[in-house]
């Protein structure tokens, strides 16, 4: 039975099979648009004739191709497909003017809209600059997160952790990507909290028949950052004689969180497995600053300042 769309979509459709399948036969492509041989070779012929270079190769292992020509040929991506390659580029180390990411906008742009907006919302809440050792998630796990995520449509994942692997139903609020790493920013209604979760650890997602409303004013790159600086061993808390905003241009969000305290002084909350690595990123502080009640932190930063005082005696 013939499927009932217009002979412009077979056409199309028939475009988007020599691509996926080089080689394949008229005898095929009748098949799997459900009409007969001949109907399959006029819609090759209408293609030719919109100049789309299309080859037929002859023997035993023949069929059609798209072959290379002045004019580029439409390119139809499924939305697992497109959100792969947004993901292959944004792990690439990119610069504000990388002509692979002015491609990657263009590529964007003529997309369907459906698509356009999963891969675009990667795109815009993505922190640069992979770590080493990262694991990319499934295309097919992360395309269902962020499709559910813009819909604001709650999902149940199975999430696994060590060789356990459990149920958790969520809102989906956005899929981040920082350094490489992919995260599920969400709800967790079990634990009536938010939840960073790592992308790479879900093994599937069903969606739910509720819909949910994201926080306003949401910065999920920002939460991200915020909640990772958090949960380490080492507990820390910093007081700093600055304005907030002043202590933000020194202490990126992903080392804290950092709460004003009135108009001259701010608080810096985080935690750290590292304290000599963690005190020496103190020092980028340009006012006075207390440690509190982080004897680890405070250790590590009276060590670092009798090196700098031994490195800076004169014989």
């Amino acid at each position: 039975m013939a499927y009932d769309v217009s002979p412009t979509a077979r056409t199309l459709m028939v475009l988007e099979l020599i691509q996926n399948s080089p080689g394949i036969t008229a005898d095929q492509l009748g098949d799997k648009l459900g009409v007969s041989e001949r109907a399959a070779r006029r819609y090759v012929a209408i293609l030719r004739e919109a100049d789309i270079p299309i080859e037929s190769v002859r023997g035993p292992y023949g069929g059609y191709r798209v072959g290379r020509g002045l004019r580029l040929p439409p390119l139809m991506f499924s939305t697992t497909e497109a959100l792969g390659l947004v993901m292959a580029v944004l792990e690439g180390p990119r610069g504000a003017a990388d002509p692979v990411e002015n491609a990657l906008g263009k590529i964007i742009r003529v997309l369907p809209e459906q698509i356009a907006r999963s891969t675009d919302a990667i795109r815009r809440v993505s922190a640069r600059g992979p770590d080493p050792g990262v694991r990319t998630p499934e295309p097919e796990i992360t395309a269902a997160l962020v499709s559910y995520s813009t819909e604001c449509r709650q999902v149940r994942i199975h999430y696994r952790r060590h060789h356990d692997e459990w149920p958790m139903e969520v809102d989906p609020w956005a899929v981040v990507v920082r350094r490489g790493r992919w995260y599920l920013l969400c709800w967790s209604h079990a634990k009536d909290s938010q939840r960073v979760l790592r992308v790479d650890k879900v093994t599937k997602v069903e969606p739910l028949t509720q819909d949910f409303t994201p926080p306003p004013d949401l910065d999920p790159l920002a939460a991200v950052e915020e909640h990772l600086a958090l949960g380490w061993k080492y507990p820390i808390e910093v007081l700093i004689d600055a304005p907030r905003d002043d202590a933000a241009c020194w202490i990126p969000r992903s080392m804290g969180r950092l709460e004003p305290i009135d108009e001259t002084h701010t608080r810096l909350l985080a935690s750290t497995d590292e304290p000599d690595w963690y005190a020496a990123h103190l020092t980028a502080i340009r006012a006075p600053y207390r440690i509190l009640g982080s004897p680890e932190i405070q250790a590590a930063s009276q060590a670092l300042g009798q090196r700098l005082i031994t490195a800076s005696t004169l014989d």
